[in-house]
């Protein structure tokens, strides 16, 4: 974990400044092609979005940097074993607070996440 931490943060920080500025591209730079992200939907069943689907949906949402929204980013916990890690994380999107376990993977030599799975509340 010595060497992962610091590679770890780095992916999480450039989450945070993906959502902060609703960034697609700086999104697609730390989630595998394959990922996905689930929540329970509002008919209150599990929702599974592809990763390209989401990346959609970021790229129409206007950016809380957009009204200087004050950032409220914290990594909770980090859980490194072998090549499979998981951050909890937490951020602030106008009008939600936001928790996020980003499972992710040391794929060729670079951490990427391969699953968020999320909750929000106002």
């Amino acid at each position: 974990m010595d060497t992962d931490a610091p590679a770890l943060r780095a992916l999480a920080q450039t989450y945070f400044d993906a959502a902060y500025e609703m960034d697609a591209e700086k999104f697609a730079s730390i989630f595998h092609p394959s990922s996905s992200v689930t929540k329970v939907a509002e008919d209150g069943n599990v929702g599974v979005t592809p990763i390209a689907s989401w990346l959609t949906v970021v790229r129409n949402t206007k950016a809380p940097k957009q009204f200087a929204s004050e950032r409220e980013d914290q990594i909770m916990s980090m859980d490194v074993e072998n090549e499979l890690a998981l951050l909890k994380v937490k951020l602030r999107i106008p009008p939600r607070s936001v928790t996020d376990l980003l499972s992710c993977l040391k794929v060729n030599g670079t951490w990427k996440i391969v699953q968020k799975v999320m909750t929000s509340k106002r």
